[in-house]
């Protein structure tokens, strides 16, 4: 049991590895379509690039999207319409017409001769509206549509709607009626009384006539014609017209449909779980031979994979709302977040790898993937130094504009003409190009997430004015210039090899924070002629000088700086001897342990590190130069550096001859510039 839990404590990073592999490959695989993938890609009004196609199986040939539509519109218009029919209306109506009628004629003082006639009149125009039926309301069927009156659910008659009575037409037509026979005033009184009386008795019935709709619409056919197994569909470079294209169009469907069988949908899965899994093994081999430090590290690997699932997730939830929105997916955020933890190459390599994954979510994936990787691949030529916010307008828009420039030009492709150009989607760039400037607040969260750390945060805490800074400058004054000094250097020598400028200016303000404890036991903070080293041990001495990198630790820890920052605290001085009090305590004790006298370590392991220890040992030492000449402080940086060099403090770091060489010359230019020296000249 022993041995398993050794074997498991020592190969524990890798398990988690393979754990995280698995569960992001399923994850993966389960986001993607639950079915096949057509094999080719077509086009209306293009050659057939691939060899003739025969057809794999019996399947119909399905209408399109328009013609469906277009055919639902007919039956909808031509569908029968069932209003429902109140019988009794007309003859409350007749009632309440006698009614009015002897309320405004009969019981009235004025004379009106014939009131029988008059009545009689009313009578027939009442029944004529009743014969055909008044509507209550206005409904948009057009004049001759058959439609049919029905009276519980029974079908009396049918008749056209435009024979129906409208009540916004009853003036017109009861004016009409009386004609001239009867004078004006009389005719208004019976206009009113009509107004006063009638009343709808045809209201539309919408369960009859929906369900008559919904029965016409069942008897749609989807499809028009079959094709039989291993038919002819169409010829090698032959032109995909719109028969051919209607045919490829139902196939492809066939294939992308849902009704597999058990089978060939295990299987299905079980290939995309191989490419999904194949895709992310080249990202792990990646970092593995050229990334290393990050493959190492399992918070990296992990927000990685994470980052890659979320972007897959975004864009298949997009693709399910509606497909035509899947551009407004700023998937240009994940190279720019990448580049600021990582690199550019990791940044882009990982992009790309995504890229060909959402292949298989996304519709027209050639399309896709070609604007997502030429963004992507501007993005990563264009955004440099994310923390100047200016740099990251300018490379959104950059981005956006080859959205636009290279969709235009798939587009006439495509089409051949402008006509039909949709600006509907150039809105859809801008707004992922707004949306990719998010990557600000969502570098800050990941930071918070994961522990990382961008050139955002180290450029703020490069800030003089952070609270550990300057309470090193008031309690280590001298510590402080020193520390501007290295970080002047060695921003310089980082520009010159190619590392990372900021990272190694930060490292170097905050080197030596642990002197803030004993700060006058360091000679650039002693202000007076009083050394106390004098008073202790040799011994005691080498220990205090020593412990400056351990309560730098502490201190850091403290106040939450970042690993990466904490690493320079640890390395600046490697595993080196405090030499002085090595040689002092050596003069009087020739047994001495050379382990008390010398740095715990690590030794760097970074270009960054092993060129904050150049800085820092060539810039305190040459405090000690005496009328300093270009010849002396040339010997000066050599003797240090190749010193170092020969204690193999270099060994871990990743840096080559040439790059020393070029740090070299970096800082005997800088101590020459800082001491004012000419040149030479021979006598």
């Amino acid at each position: 049991m022993n041995v398993f839990y050794n074997k498991w404590y020592k190969n524990h990073a890798l398990v988690y590895k393979v754990l995280l592999f698995i569960v992001t490959t399923l994850f993966i695989v389960y986001l993607f379509p639950k079915t096949g993938k057509f094999k080719y890609s077509f086009e209306k009004g293009k050659p057939w690039q691939s060899e003739n196609l025969y057809a794999p199986f019996n399947f119909a040939i399905k209408k399109s999207a328009k013609e469906i539509k277009e055919e639902k519109a007919e039956i909808t218009s031509r569908s029968l319409v069932y209003f429902e029919l109140d019988k009794a209306v007309e003859q409350n109506v007749l009632s309440d017409y006698l009614a009015r009628f002897n309320q405004v004629f009969i019981e009235s003082n004025d004379f009106v001769s014939d009131k029988s006639d008059l009545y009689k009149k009313g009578q027939s125009i009442i029944k004529k509206l009743y014969d055909q039926g008044v509507l209550d309301l206005e409904y948009k069927y057009d004049d001759d549509r058959v439609v049919k009156l029905a009276t519980a659910n029974k079908v009396e008659k049918e008749v056209q709607y435009g024979s129906l009575y409208e009540l916004s037409t009853l003036r017109g037509h009861i004016e009409a009626d009386l004609g001239n026979a009867f004078p004006v005033e009389i005719k208004k009184r019976m206009v009113s009384i009509f107004f006063d009386v009638i009343q709808p008795n045809i209201s539309l019935n919408e369960t009859l006539t929906n369900k008559a709709l919904e029965e016409e619409l069942s008897r749609l056919s989807l499809t028009r014609g079959r094709v039989e197994k291993d038919q002819l569909i169409i010829s090698k470079g032959q032109v995909i017209e719109e028969p051919q294209y209607d045919i490829l169009s139902s196939l492809k469907s066939e294939y992308e449909s849902q009704e597999w069988n058990t089978a060939n949908y295990n299987w299905v899965l079980v290939s995309y779980t191989v490419l999904v899994a194949l895709t992310l093994l080249m990202l792990l081999l990646f970092l593995q031979k050229y990334r290393n430090e990050v493959f190492l590290n399992n918070t990296k690997v992990t927000f990685i994979f994470f980052n890659i699932a979320l972007m897959i997730l975004i864009t298949s939830l997009v693709v399910n709302v509606n497909s035509q929105f899947i551009y407004i997916v700023p998937l240009c955020i994940m190279p720019l977040v990448l580049k600021a933890f990582f690199d550019a190459r990791l940044g882009l390599f990982t992009h790309v790898l995504t890229v060909l994954l959402l292949g298989f979510v996304v519709p027209n994936s050639y399309e896709y993937m070609f604007l997502q990787i030429i963004a992507g691949m501007v993005t990563i030529l264009t955004v440099s130094e994310l923390y100047k916010r200016a740099n990251l307008f300018i490379s959104v828009g950059q981005i956006t504009l080859i959205y636009i420039i290279a969709y235009f030009a798939f587009f006439v492709i495509h089409e051949g003409q402008l006509t039909g150009l949709k600006l509907e989607t150039f809105g859809l760039f801008v707004l992922c190009g707004l949306a990719t400037l998010f990557v600000q607040p969502l570098i800050y969260i990941y930071e918070k997430i994961f522990g990382l750390v961008s050139d955002v945060s180290l450029l703020e805490l490069s800030d003089t004015n952070t609270k550990l800074l300057k309470e090193l400058s008031n309690r280590a004054p001298g510590t402080f210039h020193h520390s501007l000094n290295v970080a002047n250097l060695a921003e310089s020598s980082a520009n010159e090899i190619g590392a990372n400028a900021m990272l190694v200016r930060v490292g170097a303000l905050y080197h030596d924070i642990g002197k803030m404890n004993n700060p006058t036991y360091f000679t650039e903070n002693q202000s007076t002629a009083l050394n106390p080293h004098d008073e202790l041990s040799s011994k005691e001495s080498a220990k205090i000088i020593i412990d400056h990198t351990i309560k730098g630790i502490e201190i850091a820890k403290k106040y939450k700086l970042p690993d990466r920052v904490i690493d320079f605290i640890r390395t600046h001085h490697g595993t080196s001897l405090v030499y002085y009090f090595y040689m002092k305590e050596k003069a009087t004790n020739e047994n001495v342990d050379v382990n008390d006298f010398r740095y715990p370590g690590p030794t760097p392991f970074s270009k960054e590190t092993a060129i904050l220890m150049m800085c820092d040992s060539v810039e305190a030492a040459s405090k000690s130069l005496k009328e300093p000449t270009s010849t002396k402080i040339n010997e000066f940086v050599e003797n240090i550096i190749n010193k170092q060099m020969e204690n193999g403090q270099f060994l871990n770091a990743d840096i080559t001859f040439k790059e020393i060489q070029s740090i070299k010359k970096v800082l005997k230019s800088k101590l020459a510039n800082i001491y004012h020296l000419r040149i030479e000249y021979p006598e």
